[in-house]
Formats: C-alpha cells, sequence, structure tokens
C-alpha cells in the first residue's frame, strides 16, 4: 500500500493519510477524476477527500507510471489499464484512439481507479474437501464486481500450485491465463502474489487464445482463469475438459440461476462440466460465500451457513 500512496501527488498521499488516521490498509480503490473530489472506497463505504485533481497533475500522474517514457505504456493503454509493482492494477479512462476500427490507446487520461491488490491467504482451505477428491473439481466461482471472486480464485491456485499436507494432496502444475493482470498480478512477466512452485503464468494473454497455448506449451493440469463469458471462451474451456485438463473460472452473475440464461455459458451448464459452483455476494465487504452447489444446482453449502 505504501509503494501506491508514492506514485500519487504529495498533496492526495498526504490527505488520505490524514483521513484515516494512517489506517489505509482497508483502502480497496483511490479514484482520481479531473475537476473532482479524490474517492477512497474499503469494504463497508466511501469517501470523498476535499481536495481536486486538474489537469497537469493527472499528466504528471501517467508520466510517473510510465517512468516519464509515454511509449513504455503502449501496450497498456491499448487496455485501459496498467500494472504496477505489487500487483495493484490502475484502470484509466480518458479520450480513446482508434486506429482501423481497434482501440490503439487513451490520450489525455482523466481518469485513474487504483485498484489494491490484496491476498487473503487461507480463505480458500475450508473449502478444500468440496473441491477435492483423488482429483480437483472443476469449479466457477460466480459473483458480482467487487464480491471476491479474483481473490477466493487466487488462493485456490496457491493451494494446488503448493498442495496441502493436511489433506494429503499433492502439489499439481497449475497455469494461469491472466488477462487483466489481477490473478497473479505480474509486473514484468513475474507473478507478485503468493503462490507455490508449480505454477506458469500467461500474463496479459486473451483467456480463449491463452488457454490453447497454455495447454500446447506448459501441459498444465489445472488452468485457472478469470472472467470467462465469451462465445471462445466457452469453445476454449470445451477443448481444455478434452484434454483432460481440470478447471478453476470466475464469471459475473447473481447466481447459478442466473447464469443459465447466458447463451455462451449454456453448452457449458448442459454437459455438467463443472462439478462446483461458488455464490459470492458484498456483505459486510467481499468475499461472502452464500451458497456453494454441485453440477445439478443443487445446495451443498447455504445461506444459513450449514453443510447440507
Amino acid at each position: 500500500m505504501n509503494g501506491i500512496l508514492s506514485i500519487l501527488p504529495k498533496d492526495i498521499e498526504e490527505k488520505i493519510i490524514a483521513i484515516t488516521n494512517g489506517n489505509i490498509k482497508d483502502i480497496e480503490e483511490i479514484r482520481i477524476r479531473v475537476n473532482r473530489p479524490v474517492e477512497l472506497l474499503t469494504g463497508t463505504k466511501t469517501v470523498f477527500l476535499p481536495y481536486f485533481v486538474d489537469m497537469s497533475e493527472a499528466e504528471k500522474l501517467i508520466s510517473k507510471l510510465g517512468k516519464h517514457s509515454f511509449y513504455t505504456l503502449e501496450e497498456e493503454l491499448k487496455r485501459g489499464f496498467i500494472t504496477i509493482e505489487g500487483g495493484h492494477r490502475i484502470g484509466l479512462g480518458g479520450k480513446v484512439i482508434l486506429e482501423n476500427g481497434k482501440v490503439k490507446g487513451i490520450r489525455h487520461v482523466s481518469s485513474f481507479n487504483i485498484r489494491i491488490a490484496k491476498e487473503k491467504i487461507g480463505i480458500g482451505e475450508k473449502w478444500i474437501p468440496f473441491l477435492y477428491d483423488s482429483n480437483w473439481k472443476h469449479t466457477m466461482i460466480i459473483g458480482p464486481p467487487q464480491t471476491g471472486k479474483t481473490t477466493l480464485l487466487r488462493d485456490f491456485a496457491r493451494i494446488m500450485s503448493t498442495g496441502s499436507k493436511r489433506w494429503n494432496i499433492p502439489a499439481q502444475k497449475v497455469g494461469i491465463v491472466d488477462e487483466r493482470s489481477e490473478i497473479a498480478g505480474c509486473f514484468q512477466g513475474v507473478p507478485q502474489m503468493t503462490f507455490g512452485h508449480r505454477l506458469d503464468v500467461l500474463d496479459a494473454c486473451p483467456k480463449a487464445e491463452g488457454m490453447m497455448m497454455m495447454i500446447r506449451s506448459m501441459s498444465p493440469d489445472i488452468l485457472v482463469v478469470d472472467e470467462i463469458g465469451r462465445k471462445e471462451d466457452t469453445e476454449a474451456i470445451l477443448e481444455a475438459v478434452n484434454a483432460g485438463v481440470r478447471l478453476m473460472m470466475t464469471t459475473h452473475g447473481e447466481s447459478f440461476e442466473d447464469i443459465q440464461h447466458r447463451p455462451t455459458l449454456k453448452p457449458i451448464l448442459e454437459q455438467k462440466i463443472f462439478q462446483r459452483y461458488f455464490e459470492l455476494k458484498r456483505i459486510q465487504g467481499p468475499g461472502k460465500v452464500v451458497s456453494l452447489k454441485d453440477e445439478n444446482g443443487r445446495e451443498i453449502y447455504g445461506k444459513t451457513g450449514g453443510y447440507k
């Protein structure tokens, strides 16, 4: 978190420390918008700082992120976000530049969404008995934005690539296709998050293409992917299953019933490929599992907190 503060204009850094009384660990997002107050988001509330950023400060910030070289940001600007050391991701808004109908980059950046990368090591441990039975079960984590899907997925990847002495589970080869640099939080291709020794990452790679690349080149036992939902994702998932690879993935949605209405996921659901479905909600902060279901949609763990 201190690394994040160091890239901000000094006035913003001082005001954040002052308004939080130095207790900055609960901050999840810092949103900076030109001619608007700086916004802080924690797990339970939103706070606006009495400070307005002008365009010159925004330009200084983007220059600092690119280490004073706009060329170094070229690929990141095409994607609309920058990943910095520590795995923190900074989303950008501004004037989009097109070339042949495709996004070439962003200029006149006027909005910054600094998402603080946080690990919650151990949050996946309690679910191991439901996910492993001589092999890992194909698992999908469902939830709206900011419900902790990626945080839970990341810890599962850590456990699978480390193994578990408690449950007598060996470490397995895990391949992460990290299209938005959120799962592993890579900086210059190196994961910044905690994983085991048996893990490989394709950073900033489109999911569908990356899954096939990973299978062909790295022979993973398990594929970990965030936010599936496009038709090409589904096709790649079917290919991965046919290749004998286990799957651990997330998707946007309110519930198991909700994603059944998505045409792109229909082939997966009809074939009952995924054997476990987690449903997450944002209740007093992200990461609350409200239900765990099997491939038929039957509840294994319910809202009452009991096992079935």
